[in-house]
């Protein structure tokens, strides 16, 4: 049967005017990730995107292309806890590290056998009897080519925001979570460690040691411990602490690495992006060491 109302049917498959097809045709829309990018810079370079808006279409875009491999902290960087461990121990590498989730083990770091909430350890205050192992909650695995698109659904969807990376093989690859995929949309996200500049950079423990930001200039380092803290070539020149240790180590220090400068202990306890967070500082206890 023939349309009764041809017209219509057309006017619904496409209401563009003739000026608009003829714009269309000069200047076709972006066929690809790299055009529809530049597109958003144009967009900002004519004040029609904010430059924060750009940023964060940009992240979602190039999420599209990316898997769980590409933004997984890798398993040698992992902070496991040993499900043998006395409770003591556990609360003390909670504290160190800081997260609010923690992988578990029994036997080899391979065998992971569930994941603990770090809140979930204040239970054991009020009834120590608890088996460690009843507060062990599942253990999501996902493989290294999982899309981050679809991994975003699925923690959104069963409330999982920690997931462990497996290679081709079935081995621990790393591991990965909800703000892990959502700092490639919104940037780096501040958490509990990220203290404004101006609210301190060297915090006084009640155990005697300090906690220091990475990103404490020397000068400050020094006037606080009265030291000329510097790198042992006198032509090296670092604005920062986080700058200075990884160029003494040689590398780009990692969870739970110390070294010793000046007459203090560096333990790194938080890193983020690639750089030193937080130092844990304390003094060299072994004797006759200078600056």
């Amino acid at each position: 049967m023939s349309d009764p109302h041809p017209a219509r049917h057309l006017e619904r498959e496409d209401k563009r005017t003739f000026l608009q097809k003829l714009a269309e045709f000069l200047h076709p829309g972006p066929d690809s990730t790299a055009e529809l990018i530049e597109t958003l810079a144009e967009a900002e370079d004519n004040n029609i995107i904010g430059a924060e808006s750009r940023v964060m279409l940009e992240g979602v875009i190039r999420m599209a292309d990316m898997t769980a491999g590409d933004v997984m902290v890798p398993a040698t960087r992992m902070d496991l806890l040993d499900i043998q461990a006395t409770p003591d121990e556990l609360m003390h590498k909670v504290i160190d590290t800081a997260h609010s989730r923690f992988p578990v083990y029994d036997g080899e770091r391979e065998n992971i056998i569930g994941i603990l909430m770090a809140k979930d350890l204040l239970k054991l205050q009020r009834a120590p009897e608890l088996n460690i192992r009843a507060l062990l909650r599942p253990a999501v695995f996902v493989p290294e080519s999982k899309g981050l698109n679809d991994l975003l659904r699925d923690f959104r969807g069963n409330r999982n925001h920690l997931a462990i990376v497996i290679d081709e093989f079935g081995r621990v690859a790393g591991l990965i979570t909800i703000e892990d995929v959502l700092e490639q949309i919104v940037g780096e996200i501040e958490d509990e460690f990220d203290i404004a500049e101006d609210e301190g950079d060297i915090f006084a423990l009640a155990d005697q040691t300090y906690r220091v930001s990475g990103d404490t200039t020397l000068e400050r380092i020094n006037e606080a411990f009265s030291l000329t803290m510097r790198g042992e070539d006198p032509e090296d020149d670092f604005d920062t602490i986080g700058g200075l240790i990884a160029h003494e180590m040689g590398h780009v220090p990692k969870r739970g690495e110390r070294y010793s400068l000046c007459g203090l202990d560096f333990t790194v306890l938080h890193t983020k992006g690639g750089a030193v967070k937080w130092f844990k500082v304390s003094h060299t206890p072994a004797p006759g060491i200078t600056d």
